[in-house]
């Protein structure tokens, strides 16, 4: 038995939409503890930049695809013999309403939300299954409750943990851990996107003036670095969460213990 159940030295971990944000943020705590670390994503400039930092395997790839994904795993089963953990973190999409969501729209908020952990999770399990291994979804806030017009996105990340629940339940048997993230507001670049375009509706004068004010009812009263969300991320991926399947972890500052109809007693100053 390994005198270090914690230790994740040497294990092969892959992670989608492993580019920037918390997929480059996550690429760099593994490999930190000395995993072996494959990137995934589309567009191969961010990989590269993350894989100049941490000495990761870039595989371009689209982990919605079939084929693609298949491609993804076979490549790094060729280049290592083995696959210990799966990080799902590839998202986006999905910023509007109902009324003006087209179905083009919402097919891309769900390929991007969801297919492309199903996709990906469905190639990764025969190698999973031999490795005993680990998938960790980055779900988000937005898996358990609802923003304004964000139905393609909320419909998606609620999907995730669904799917989290099910490969938990199926395959724990087998001896493979599925686990869901929900992160809250998190300072990534797409953040940062989202966050300049509220400064400019709202009139706030800058990107920190926004961030401060989405998170200026939440416990923590800001929002997260990529590196915290990783260190949660690495914790499902290592045996120190040996006994831990099907969780819902959440890292949002505390934003869902907030009893939202009360926020006006506190701004009230009561």
């Amino acid at each position: 038995m390994d005198r270090n159940p914690a230790s994740i030295a040497g294990k092969i971990v892959v992670i989608t939409g492993g580019g920037t944000g918390i997929g480059a943020a996550t690429a760099e705590r593994f490999a930190a503890d000395g995993a072996r670390v494959v990137v995934v994503g589309r567009r191969r400039p961010p990989l590269e930049r993350v894989s100049a930092s941490v000495g990761a395997h870039v595989i371009v790839a689209d982990a919605a695809d079939s084929a693609s994904a298949r491609a993804a795993i076979k490549e790094v089963l060729a280049a290592y013999g083995r696959l210990d953990v799966l990080v799902a973190n590839a998202g986006g999409h999905g910023f509007a309403p109902v009324r003006d969501t087209d179905d083009s729209a919402w097919e891309a908020a769900l390929r991007s939300n969801l297919t492309t952990a199903f996709v990906m999770a469905r190639e990764a399990l025969p190698a999973l299954i031999e490795s005993r291994g680990q998938i960790v979804v980055i779900s988000s806030l937005a898996g358990l409750f609802a923003g304004p017009a964000v139905a393609g996105y909320t419909v998606g990340k609620h999907a995730l943990i669904g799917l989290t629940r099910s490969m938990a339940r199926d395959y724990g048997r087998h001896g493979v851990r599925v686990n869901a993230v929900c992160p809250g507001w998190v300072q990534t670049p797409m953040a940062d996107e989202e966050m300049d375009e509220f400064a400019h509706q709202a009139r706030l004068g800058s990107r920190e003036h926004a961030y401060e004010t989405v998170t200026r009812d939440i416990p923590l009263k800001r929002p997260a670095q990529p590196s915290e969300i990783a260190s949660v991320v690495r914790f499902l991926g290592s045996a120190e969460s040996s006994y831990v399947t099907g969780a819902v972890i959440l890292a949002d500052g505390g934003a869902h213990i907030v009893d939202v109809p009360t926020l006006a007693f506190e701004h009230a100053g009561m």
